[in-house]
């Protein structure tokens, strides 16, 4: 992603003071980068004023209400790191898994258990192939459009991204229109940027990977709740062992 509405400011300034095209730009680059910020509406809320705080935090130090020309190259500059559009090799298992790896890192949940975690997930998720997969998978198209209530928009991709709002929601920080073609969540790309950006903001459950595993704590057993609940919790908890000890 390329910043351009942004590249205007050229001093310090009040972020509540940024256009609504300025804002929609900040807003899908702080979402590109794991930054949780709710919609992308262009309208100055907490969780956008929250997401740019946690940014200068973690990369630029200084007032949180502010936005300024070295912000903003700073802030290109970790979009740029990022690789938008970065070619991985998902021809094979192990190339799957390493561009997982990588995703998580660019994407700021980077320990070797958060990473193993997120592994182990979409093993399980997609049966092992670790191929994006759709829901219900081994039943045919026909069968979803009949019994799937929220059909077109069922579960997709490395996790299942359903409902058309989290379609709808991804499209907008993506740059491509989900809404009108569910079947772009099957593309490898996307649904590794969906997978690893849906553990690090909460999107699937409102749950966030870092309220289970971070520095101090290690829960491979209630991580579950970042996708589904408790189900299968135990099972996927043994095989995050089981990556922890490989990785």
């Amino acid at each position: 992603m390329k910043l351009t509405e942004l590249l205007s400011i050229s001093g310090p300034t009040p972020i509540s003071e940024l256009t609504d095209e300025q804002l929609k730009e900040l807003q899908r680059a702080l979402s590109l980068l794991g930054y949780p910020v709710g919609d992308i509406d262009g309208l100055i809320g907490p969780k956008t004023r929250n997401a740019w705080s946690e940014f200068k935090t973690d990369v630029f130090p200084g007032n949180a209400a502010l936005i300024g020309k070295e912000s903003i190259e700073t802030l290109q500059g970790k979009l740029d790191a990022i690789g938008e559009g970065k070619i991985h090799d998902f021809s094979s298992k192990d190339g799957t898994i390493e561009a997982i790896k990588w995703e998580c890192r660019a994407q700021g949940i980077g320990l070797n258990t958060q990473i193993t975690y997120v592994l182990a997930t979409t093993q399980w998720e997609t049966n092992q192939t670790f191929e994006p997969v759709r829901e219900a998978y081994w039943l045919s198209e026909n069968w979803r459009k009949n019994n799937l209530r929220y059909y077109p928009f069922y579960g997709r991709g490395f996790v299942q991204l359903t409902w058309k709002n989290n379609y709808e929601k991804y499209s907008r920080i993506l740059g491509v229109d989900m809404a009108s073609d569910p079947d772009i969540a099957m593309r490898p790309n996307v649904a590794l940027f969906v997978l690893v950006h849906g553990f690090k903001t909460g999107t699937f459950t409102g749950r966030k990977i870092t309220d289970y595993i971070d520095e101090t704590k290690t829960d491979f057993v209630r991580a579950r709740r970042c996708i589904n609940g408790t189900d299968k919790a135990h099972e996927i908890a043994d095989i995050a062992k089981k990556f922890l000890a490989d990785l």
